[in-house]
């Protein structure tokens, strides 16, 4: 059992940034693939970018490539995500989540264990 804690989020202005992190308890996040999903109002819960165990493989969706980054700390069983230049369509409720295996990154469906979410709200 992995439990996951998100931390971060807050209110910006567009084009400001904000470093989401989340830490994990109960087992080693090293053994895992992580990936941050978010939830905006009325919408299903998304993608935005995920890597594997090793770090080797990365997923980022297209709206966001380049403008944020996805990292992990397996000594500090945790997961950054890094996000410059905000936009308004950033805004959201970001999770955290975590499974085995290193493939099919961005499938939501494979994620066994999950955090509560932190907003981010990103104003113009």
């Amino acid at each position: 059992q992995v439990q996951l804690v998100e931390t971060g989020g807050g209110l910006v202005q567009a084009g400001g940034s904000l470093r989401l992190s989340c830490a994990a308890s109960g087992r080693s996040l090293s053994d895992y693939t992580v990936g941050w999903f978010r939830q905006a109002p009325e919408k299903e819960r998304e993608p935005v970018a995920a890597i594997s165990e090793s770090g080797r493989s990365t997923y980022y969706r297209n709206s966001v490539k380049g403008r944020f980054t996805i990292s992990r700390d397996n000594n500090k069983s945790s997961t950054y995500l890094q996000m410059n230049n905000l936009k308004s369509e950033d805004t959201a409720v970001y999770y955290c989540a975590a499974k085995r295996g290193y493939q099919r990154l961005a499938n939501r469906d494979e994620y066994d264990y999950w955090g509560q979410g932190t907003q981010v709200t990103v104003s113009s």
